[in-house]
């Protein structure tokens, strides 16, 4: 069997050598167009992860490399005049050069080829005369350029700028440098390598760029310029340019690795930003999937290649999603920097998901111990303590909307339960409301409540339109009111062109059968093509919806609700205007957005002025339609303005539905980023939604500012107390009724015992022997990617 490596980077040398050594009669031969000690960049940084897998691959390049590598424990944060030091990361450098001089001597002694200064032509000759050709040329793979069809590779070319640069300026930490300047700001991200010598990775957003004049600067020039921005932080050392030429990241990414006996490896298949230091360790991962692909197949050219592709691209694709969460939040810098200093910190290094509070809490105790207290001083006399006096963690504070006063972040999110009778609430509305509200949770929202008869879902949707109605909901208002502390919401909403569908189990969003009743839309579009085709609404029909709305928040009122939320989200009637995809009207209500605001403002606004002064409202919104064409990242932010200056206190922010041609990506807290964005573009609380399990993960959302409130929907269903066990575990409090108070002693006398029990555990574990961290710990900045 021969095989030709076309690159000799990390993932075609380390590629080669295992193949090499474990089948000594393959012919495997490494072609690179450059000599053999020409290298461009600096440094190169692994996870202690990713180091045991190479111990496991192979043990005589593992300790080479690890004799070369230099290790650091922290992150150093470098803000607006403030230092924050966070240990416990675990941080790994070795000089990019040393670590080829190494695999090139390994390859050379199991006896791979080395073929250097070589440019490949004509891949159809290699793919003739070999029988596996592995394409390990980099981010500009002339392989995959070369049958751009087949490999179908997608191309995101960010907006900022970087440069790589090198310096003599010694570090002991990962340290990230905010920079403002009379042109804009800068970031550098930096680390030793190796003594005597760190990596400068300079970025900046391209309207800084643009008025620092660096489009079309030299090395020589730009590395003039950034020693002037950064003279302070370079403490009399220069920077060193090595092909410093500034760029955009490409995040790359290919619907097939595998074309013939083709296989991409490394950046040519898949890049990940150099924000979380994973684009060499997933090149070498990807050497050690296809060798074991190899391992599993016996040889198997096209069975391993199948293999490779199909194993290893969950994990590629995780980490690509990491890389893109952490890129993002460097483009969209100006977001988060009037942050105090303290939870910009916590921000920037849970910005790729990968690190969390109970991460953070568990490598740097005082960090976290800080920014909880920066969490409840805003909240100044509202804020909750321990009884030792320290501040609860950030989910566990309370959050005031007018005078409405939450007693915690957690949220039992709007869920659909398809259970009413006509309309009318019944006996599991009453439990399934009751247990939640019993559970901890601040706020309980109910499922959206139709504001008419014609205006359901479907047959089993609850409404608000009849006195029978009425009373069946204020018997489930005074059992939440009299038996807990949680505050009720009602959402109030309209089905629109998703009207007279089927049960959710019996077929989601699909359309009645037999008992359809007439539906209405911004636009005659039907939902699904076997969907009934909505009537477009007139003016007449809007006056009589609108006054649907307010009659239903009328009895709400009466009712005793405590909050009122218009839906619009989810390609509802009041979100069929919002969407481009939706609204294809030619009068003044679509076209433009503000358009297609008027009609949904005009309900807001009648419903706010019969809802009193004291009493707060929300909408909830899709944020995007995840389908091209549709509401924009700008235009959700001017929608929440609007909303807000209508008199809005909340945007509870949702995604999707609105076609069945969307197409979201899925991951945890995978909304969470539309929330950021509207919360501190546009000023206004927000509440977070979608795929949000656990406590740690609302901890991390609210220090780090991303949301004020926080909706969970499964994890409530499957544990109405699911607040209350989180209490018990972070050390907090929740109000319980007196008859489930001798539960709640028993949970908080047991609990804080499991968790020391558990983090005594962690600490005695045997310490990595690459570094001094926990053997968990994650490197720079968020090296254990995660979806």
């Amino acid at each position: 069997m021969r095989i030709a490596v076309v690159g000799g980077g990390p993932a075609g040398l380390y590629y080669a050598l295992l193949m090499k050594r474990d089948w000594p009669e393959l012919d495997v031969t490494v072609f690179e167009r450059n000599r053999p000690d020409d290298t461009f960049g600096f440094g190169v940084v692994f996870s202690d992860q990713t180091l045991d897998l190479f111990k496991a691959a192979d043990l005589p390049s593992y300790e080479a490399i690890v004799r070369s590598f230099a290790y650091w424990d922290d992150i150093e944060i470098h803000f607006k005049g403030t230092v924050r030091r966070v240990p416990g990361n675990g941080f790994c450098g070795c000089s990019r050069r040393t670590l080829l001089m190494l695999l090139q001597e390994r390859a050379r002694q199991v006896g791979v080829k080395l073929v250097f200064s070589q440019e490949i032509e004509d891949v159809a000759v290699l793919k003739r005369d070999y029988d596996l050709v592995v394409a390990a040329d980099g981010i500009n793979s002339r392989i995959r350029e070369g049958d751009r069809e087949r490999f179908a590779p997608e191309v995101d070319l960010r907006p900022n700028r970087f440069v790589w640069m090198g310096s003599t300026r010694p570090f002991d930490a990962f340290t990230f440098f905010f920079k403002q300047t009379q042109h804009g700001v800068f970031i550098a991200h930096c680390y030793q390598y190796e003594p005597g010598q760190s990596t400068w990775v300079l970025e900046t957003d391209p309207e800084t760029f643009a008025r620092a004049g660096l489009e079309g600067m030299d090395e020589a020039g730009t590395a003039a310029l950034l020693e002037q921005v950064f003279a302070e932080e370079l403490q009399g050392h220069r920077l060193i340019a090595n092909r410093s030429l500034w760029r955009q990241f490409p995040m790359i990414r290919c619907s097939n690795w595998v074309v013939d006996n083709v296989v991409l490896l490394g950046d040519a298949k898949a890049t990940a930003h150099f924000s979380i230091g994973s684009g060499t360790k997933l090149a070498m991962e990807d050497s050690i999937a296809l060798h074991r692909a190899f391992q599993r197949a016996g040889l198997d050219v096209k069975a391993a290649l199948a293999a490779f592709e199909t194993g290893r691209r969950e994990e590629v694709e995780k980490t690509q999603h990491a890389a893109d969460v952490s890129l993002v939040w460097f483009e969209q810098l100006n977001r988060f920097w009037d942050f105090e200093p303290l939870r910009f910190a916590f921000g920037l290094m849970t910005r790729s998901k990968a690190i969390t509070y109970d991460n953070l809490a568990l490598r740097a105790p005082e960090f976290v111990a800080a920014i909880d207290k920066v969490v409840a001083d805003d909240l100044g006399a509202d804020q909750a303590t321990r009884r030792d006096g320290t501040p609860v963690p950030p989910a566990f504070q309370p959050f005031r909307l007018r005078e409405m006063k939450v007693a915690n972040r957690f949220v039992v999110s709007p869920m659909c339960q398809y259970s009413a009778q006509e309309g009318l609430p019944g006996d599991w509305h009453l439990m399934h409301y009751g247990a939640r509200a019993v559970g901890g949770a601040g706020l309980v929202f109910t499922e959206m409540t139709c504001v008419s008869a014609d205006a359901r879902i479907t047959p089993g949707c609850t409404g608000l339109y009849t006195d029978a109605q009425e009373a069946a909901w204020r018997r489930i208002v005074d059992f939440v009111h009299g038996n807990s502390a949680a505050k009720l919401c009602l959402q109030l909403g309209h089905a629109g062109r998703k009207g007279a569908s089927k049960l959710m189990w019996d077929g989601m969003d699909r359309p009645l059968a037999e008992g359809a009743w007439p539906i209405v839309s911004a636009s005659p579009l039907p939902y699904y093509p076997e969907s009934q085709v909505p009537r477009e609404l007139t003016r007449a029909d809007m006056d009589r919806i609108t006054a649907d709305f307010v009659a239903a928040a009328e009895r709400g009122l009466r009712i005793g609700f405590d909050m009122l939320e218009l839906h619009c989200a989810h390609g509802y009637l009041l979100a069929s205007f919002l969407s481009p995809l939706t609204n294809q009207r030619t009068d003044a209500y679509g076209g433009a957005l503000e358009n297609r605001l008027r009609y949904p403002l005009e309900v807001f606004a009648a419903l706010r002025e019969i809802w009193p002064a004291d009493k707060p409202m929300s909408v909830r919104i899709s944020a995007t339609d995840w389908q091209d064409g549709g509401i924009s990242p700008d235009e959700s932010v001017a929608i929440s303005e609007a909303f807000a200056e209508a008199g809005c206190d909340l945007v509870d922010v949702s995604t999707g539905q609105t076609t069945p041609r969307a197409r979201p990506l899925y991951g945890r807290m995978f909304q969470t980023p539309f929330s950021d964005r509207i919360r501190n573009e546009a000023g206004i609380a927000t509440m977070c939604v979608g795929a949000i399990t656990t406590a740690d993960q609302a901890n991390t959302i609210v220090a780090a500012g991303r949301a004020d409130l926080v909706a969970l929907g499964r994890p409530h269903l499957a544990d109405p107390s699911f607040v209350l066990r989180a209490a018990a575990w972070y050390g907090a409090d929740v109000a319980q009724p007196v008859q489930y108070q001798p539960g709640k002693d028993q949970l908080m006398r047991n609990t804080p015992r499991e968790r020391e029990e558990l983090e005594t555990l962690k600490l005695k574990a045997k310490p990595s022997r690459h570094g001094s961290a926990p053997a968990d710990a994650m490197t720079i900045p968020a090296a254990r990617a995660a979806e």
